[in-house]
């Protein structure tokens, strides 16, 4: 009796095995994220010139900007954003706009003080400063206006030498291999999709990551509060305002 329970028990588990594995299957299917970074603590940001109010990492091996009250970050041709700079990074499903205003040539300017041949006196800003101060700076334009972005002798360029930089950097960036890659495989998606049948649900992890260019799902917030610790209907107050700024981050088609 025992022999015949146990022979039922292990054909009971080879049967279910293969489940598993299947929602393994599933769950891989999608697009990667960025390896972790390691902070020994929060790092300090500088804002670059002539930019949207874009602050960046210089201390960091790889770029990672902050702007318009998220963390951004490109690997392998795709963009991430979160909340945070160490975790919940998430899929953005395209190039987030301030990127044509950074010159490919900061951190040259960053180690040798010099901005265009003036001098660069660039001010390191400590994360919780960031946080405090991000948006009313931009709103009162505090970085051009009180402080020439730290440049001396600064002068705005025209407006037509702005977006003339703008474009070309554009070219520039979709020219780059890994962009190119990524490029064909949102085109291969795009053909996969078309050619599903109607009402067919894409993999779990395709809908998780196309959830993720809207808030990260790393965790739920305590109740009442967001990730970021303000009230909830605080949160909502300012809801209209956020989502302005998100559909500022995408590129004109």
């Amino acid at each position: 009796m025992k022999k015949l329970l146990l022979g039922a028990f292990l054909l009971v588990l080879a049967m279910g095995a293969p489940i598993p594995a299947m929602a393994e299957v599933n769950i891989s299917i999608g697009i990667s994220l960025p390896p972790p970074i390691m902070f020994p603590a929060p790092p300090e940001v500088i804002v670059l010139p002539e930019t949207n109010y874009v602050y960046v990492a210089p201390d960091v091996g790889v770029d990672i900007f902050f702007w318009g009250g998220w963390w951004w970050r490109p690997w392998e041709g795709r963009w991430y954003r979160s909340y945070y700079y160490d975790r919940g990074w998430a899929y953005y499903n395209s190039v987030p706009r301030f990127y044509y205003d950074i010159d490919p040539g900061w951190r040259g300017y960053y180690r040798g003080h010099n901005w265009y041949g003036h001098r660069w006196n660039y001010e390191r800003i400590p994360n919780q400063r960031l946080q405090k101060n991000w948006k009313s700076w931009k709103n009162d334009r505090y970085w051009e206006r009180e402080r020439n972005w730290g440049v001396q002798g600064y002068k705005p360029r025209p407006q037509q030498q702005q977006q003339e930089l703008r474009n070309r950097r554009q070219q520039e960036y979709r020219q780059r291999p890994e962009v190119q890659r990524h490029r064909e495989w949102q085109e291969q998606q795009r053909q996969s999709q078309a050619q599903r049948p109607h009402g067919q649900q894409r993999p779990p992890q395709v809908q998780r990551e196309e959830m993720g260019r809207g808030r990260p799902h790393d965790g739920a917030a305590p109740r009442g509060e967001t990730r970021q610790g303000q009230p909830e209907n605080k949160r909502k107050a300012n809801g209209n305002e956020e989502r302005r700024e998100m559909d500022e981050g995408r590129p004109g088609r």
